[in-house]
């Protein structure tokens, strides 16, 4: 009776080390293969991320020690006007690029949406710019906006126009061919979000909307936009980030010209950063960049719990 209930006692206890050994076994094997990953992003993410907002408070060219300088990086900002510049043209691609990005999309996901032949030769063609090298895509649209052999101006004096833009050479054109190359780019990429949030819609509320003698544009004003309301606001902030840091189109098109008119912020941060080697400025921009993306993407967060309550 004795040994019997030793035994009853003893097996529950094994039983326990055992699970506790076998759960420490899988938590060691399971950091083993994310600790990796965790170094790297601390040392390579955060660590860089703290290193560079140091580096905003000093002054240093790479070459020689940085010296401390406390705000005085932050202080140039409201004085130079080649930062302001830059926040112009940055606000104008804004302007431009996002309300027009989203309409695009949108419409080119209404049309597509459809059991049409070949619609999803169609989709994968308006699609296709949005994974092509931002490079290659650089320099067709150089091409296509030459003055003088370039695609676009020849079909303008086809049409009778004597003296067609010079695009990318004219401060006064030069913003909106980056805006229309652009827009060209990353519309099809927001089409495939519509595409999927259209998917989602029943199609028996345009059919009762139909029955009701609604036309197209009602269904799509009472019943896509507002279903679609979330895959928008997604969007929107999807792509004013994007935006905000638009680099590669200038970087390969325009090089900020001409006269800085095409210059953006990220694309100042390169040439303070790795052509005048002022990092601690350079830092200083990009820290500045990081708060208005911060504040504007909260803002539209706090927007949009307010209209969720109120409706």
């Amino acid at each position: 009776m004795a040994t019997s209930l030793s035994d009853s006692t003893s097996t529950p206890t094994l039983t326990s080390v055992g699970s506790r050994r076998r759960r420490r076994r899988e938590t060691l094997t399971a950091w083993s293969f994310i600790l990796p990953a965790v170094i790297g992003l601390g040392v390579f993410v955060y660590g860089a991320l703290v290193y560079s907002l140091y580096i905003s408070f000093t002054s240093w060219d790479l070459l020689s020690p940085a010296k401390w300088v406390g705000l005085a990086n932050y202080a140039r900002l409201f004085r130079d006007e080649s930062f302001h510049q830059c926040m112009y043209n940055t606000l104008y691609f804004v302007v431009a690029i996002v309300p027009a990005g989203l309409v695009l999309a949108m419409a080119m996901a209404v049309a597509l949406n459809r059991p049409l032949k070949g619609v999803a030769f169609f989709r994968a063609a308006y699609y296709m710019p949005s994974i092509t090298s931002a490079v290659a895509i650089g320099l067709v649209w150089l091409w296509i906006f030459n003055p003088d052999q370039g695609i676009l101006n020849t079909i303008l004096r086809a049409l009778g126009a004597s003296y067609p833009p010079r695009w990318l050479e004219s401060t006064r054109w030069a913003k909106l061919g980056l805006s229309i190359m652009r827009l060209w780019q990353v519309s099809g990429y927001y089409m495939i979000m519509y595409l999927a949030g259209l998917q989602n819609i029943p199609n028996e509320l345009y059919e009762a909307a139909e029955t009701d003698g609604a036309t197209p544009w009602q269904k799509t004003r009472h019943i896509t936009v507002p279903l679609l309301s979330n895959t928008t606001f997604f969007a929107t902030v999807m792509l004013l980030i994007e935006v905000f840091n638009l680099f590669e189109a200038v970087y390969v098109m325009t090089e900020g010209r001409p006269g800085g008119s095409t210059n953006t912020v990220l694309y100042y941060i390169y040439t303070e950063a790795f052509q005048s080697y002022r990092m601690g400025y350079a830092s200083a921009i990009a820290w500045v960049l990081f708060v208005i993306l911060f504040v504007v993407t909260l803002v539209q967060f706090m927007v949009r719990r307010r209209n969720e309550r109120v409706g």
